[in-house]
């Protein structure tokens, strides 16, 4: 039931992120911050296709030899969030959006990010209880 519950809060805060991204593109007639959710559907996708690579491990070398793969994953990860930042502040400074603009779609990319890393720490951790 917890799980249940934790499930709802995290959909919950989703919908509202991705509610403040739309709503800086409504309110200031503008649409350019939603290219931001661009980002948020790119930057899980390196991490999570390089990480297949991290089970694999070498009898004979001894280590594993993909760690190199799963840094690649993370780092591509990080530019992609990164990104979903620092685009609304450039394009805000540009004067293509307005800083309350900016402000509503980083305040959305904040709580987007803080979801996703709140969904896999919950359930990541309740998939390792079970083994």
């Amino acid at each position: 039931m917890a799980g249940l519950r934790r499930i709802i809060a995290l959909s919950f805060v989703l919908a509202i992120g991705f509610l403040l991204v739309i709503l800086s593109c409504a309110l200031y007639e503008n649409w350019w911050p939603l290219f931001v959710v661009a980002t948020y559907i790119l930057a899980p996708l390196p991490n999570a296709i390089c990480s297949r690579f991290d089970h694999t491990y070498d009898v004979l070398s001894m280590g594993n030899d993909n760690q190199g793969i799963v840094d690649a994953g993370q780092f591509i990860t990080g530019i992609f969030i990164v990104t979903g930042f620092c685009l609304p502040s450039v394009l805000a400074h540009n004067e293509i959006i307005t800083y309350p603009a900016m402000g509503m779609s980083i305040a959305g990319g904040l709580l987007v990010y803080g979801t996703i890393i709140a969904y896999t720490h919950f359930f990541s951790q309740q998939s390792e209880d079970t083994i």
